[in-house]
């Protein structure tokens, strides 16, 4: 059996709900870990998990004050984010303009 290591990238990691709910949150200001765990039904141990991914794709940081760490969204991580999902949200949207186009160009007239 070959061991996998498996990456997640930034669009990925804010493409899960929680996730992109802790980045909401974090938007307007920085947080504890446990400030963010408040807004949520799962353990503050999930949301450590899903904050150390979300540092390690670069979309948050993290600064230890005394005995707490401080989370805040990282502004160049969000824009390559917004630079993705625009290269994406761009060639999705001409496929499917595309493919709308094939299917009416082949539709069968209606001869009534």
């Amino acid at each position: 059996m070959t061991n996998v290591l498996l990456m997640t990238d930034a669009l990925s990691a804010a493409a899960e709900p929680t996730r992109r709910r802790i980045l909401q949150l974090l938007a307007p200001q920085p947080r504890t870990v446990s400030e963010i765990a408040a807004d949520f039904t799962v353990t503050r141990s999930a949301i450590s998990q899903h904050l150390l991914l979300l540092e390690e794709v670069g979309l948050v940081t993290a600064e230890k004050v005394g005995r707490q760490r401080i989370y805040r969204v990282r502004p160049d991580g969000l824009r390559e984010l917004q630079a993705e999902i625009d290269r994406f949200w761009t060639t999705e949207l001409d496929l499917l303009v595309a493919d709308a186009h094939h299917l009416d160009d082949n539709r069968p007239t209606d001869h009534r």
